[in-house]
């Protein structure tokens, strides 16, 4: 998420002092990144995992690198076409509404983010990639 909000808790998101090191760290890096390139460790839910998983057994992808490089560039070409960009989240929103399971409330929602919280996450999968020598 980029935009600032306060969760239920009254706690700002994100903490304006990881905001700010994040920012930071992004200066820092541009100099190396256009020579070198960025290398990122990043964690996916289940679903966006699993969503992942199941492009790479398809042969969308070869990797989880791959899929995010390919990805990313989509959403880099795409970031000039605001008209594309809202047709598409109009989309997204009206498939919302059109869904014929039934919502729930903000406050059923945090509580069930609340209980969800409590139990410790499962040890993630991890990709190792092959290593051709």
């Amino acid at each position: 998420m980029t935009k600032d909000h306060e969760d239920d808790g009254g706690h700002e998101w994100p903490h304006p002092a990881d905001k700010a090191y994040a920012v930071d760290q992004a200066r820092r890096l541009h100099d190396r990144a256009r020579k070198g390139g960025l290398k990122f460790e990043v964690y996916l839910p289940p679903s966006l995992a699993l969503w992942l998983l199941d492009r790479i057994e398809q042969g969308h992808f070869l990797d989880p690198s791959e899929a995010t490089f390919v990805l990313l560039g989509e959403a880099q070409d795409t970031e000039l076409h605001v008209d594309l960009r809202n047709e598409l989240l109009k989309c997204s929103m009206q498939s919302a509404i059109n869904d014929p399971r039934p919502g729930i409330s903000g406050e059923d929602m945090f509580e069930r983010m609340r209980e969800k919280s409590k139990s410790p996450l499962p040890e993630p999968a991890q990709w190792k990639k092959q290593s051709r020598r």
